[in-house]
């Protein structure tokens, strides 16, 4: 009998919008299904950022199978706009192409001190391309350097140049 009480009690928690609110949370809260109590910081943010009224006027023109993924994007953006006011979410992204170009210019590094090892190996030195990146062919089982003048041979050449 105490469980049957503690969860019709739970059910009576205003959703985490009304309670910030400070308004009695009704059966057809617009907010309840997004916001639950156990989450206030989420509302929270997104009030802040976006206000109530936006928010509520987007959950009624979304279509209902998009709401949540609509109230998450807000969320996250909230969130990030809060952390950087200026860039939001495109800070974060650009955040994280840097650090795709730059792994990926590690990752060419590492390509080409395993040619100059591969051809140490073998009493050869391999050239160094004018520019662009190594690439391997698997098929060949080679690398190359695309659009440059040393992909006629597998290693670049062997004038003795560094990469």
């Amino acid at each position: 009998m105490a469980s049957s009480s503690s969860s019709s009690s739970s059910s009576n928690f205003p959703c985490a919008a009304c309670k910030f609110l400070r308004r009695k949370c009704m059966a057809d809260c617009t907010f309840a299904p997004y916001f639950p109590p156990e989450e206030p910081q989420k509302f929270f943010n997104v009030h802040k950022i976006f206000g109530a009224s936006n928010v509520s006027k987007l959950i009624n023109e979304v279509a209902p199978h998009q709401r949540q993924d609509a109230i998450n994007s807000l969320a996250y953006e909230a969130e990030a706009r809060l952390k950087d006011p200026v860039y939001g979410c495109v800070g974060a992204i650009s955040v994280l192409q840097r650090q795709v170009m730059r792994l990926q210019r590690e990752l060419d590094t590492i390509r080409a001190d395993l040619i100059r090892y591969t051809a140490g190996a073998r009493n050869e030195m391999p050239a160094a391309p004018t520019s662009g990146s190594t690439c391997f062919d698997h098929n060949a089982g080679n690398f190359y350097y695309p659009n440059s003048q040393w992909n006629s041979e597998p290693y670049g050449g062997s004038d003795g140049g560094s990469l």
